[in-house]
């Protein structure tokens, strides 16, 4: 008949520690960009081929001519970054407003 070997339990696994952890203090918000974090919010957009190729030459030039290396997404998020600056500085007289009012 085999034997049952005993194992300690979860108490044992899971026991509090000494002290309590501080947590870490949160980020503060700041206007502009993450940079290079893991984000938790995701959006899908649609390019057109024109479009797409648009954005990867420039990420390219920004790569070859001036040493900025980023990704599709980076130039992206920093894209939308300038213009809700300008919409929030100038308003009406915005690049966003005006594009999109035609």
């Amino acid at each position: 008949m085999p034997r049952r070997v005993s194992l300690p339990g979860a108490e044992e696994f899971f026991r509090p520690t000494q002290g309590a952890a501080s947590s870490p203090p949160a980020p503060e918000e700041t206007s502009g960009t993450s940079g290079r974090v893991r984000h938790d919010e995701k959006i899908t957009i649609y390019l057109s081929g024109a479009e797409l190729l648009e954005l990867e030459q420039a990420r390219l030039s920004l790569r070859a001519e001036y040493g900025a290396a980023a990704d599709r997404g980076r130039v992206v998020r920093e894209a939308i970054a300038i213009a809700l600056a300008d919409l929030a500085a100038n308003g009406e007289a915005s690049q966003l407003v005006k594009r999109l009012k035609g």
